[in-house]
């Protein structure tokens, strides 16, 4: 073997023994949008929460991936929907 794929060999063989040490080399937080966050406690699919809010599934994805920001009644109505998941788990039902 020449010696650049024993030191991979080598560096991978160390970074699995810090895994298993559980010395993380580094940390990766991912922080969900605030549409995101609603939409996940409700508990509901993209697309049955796009159709509740009266918003395209195109437009909820860009609001949950972060391209766009929801203004007015929809900022109003994510924020309930965060809070309080049940109120538009009750309109989903009726």
């Amino acid at each position: 073997m020449d010696k650049e794929f024993e030191q991979f060999q080598a560096d991978l063989l160390q970074s699995v023994r810090q895994m298993k040490a559980g010395q993380a080399a580094r940390r990766t937080e991912v922080r969900l949008t605030p549409a995101a966050e609603a939409r996940a406690r409700t508990g509901m699919t993209q697309s049955a929460f796009a159709e509740l809010l009266g918003v395209s599934l195109r437009t909820l994805q860009d609001w949950e991936q972060g391209r766009r920001q929801p203004t007015g009644a929809a900022q109003t109505l994510l924020r309930v929907a965060a809070r309080h998941p049940e109120a538009l788990l009750d309109l989903h039902d009726a």
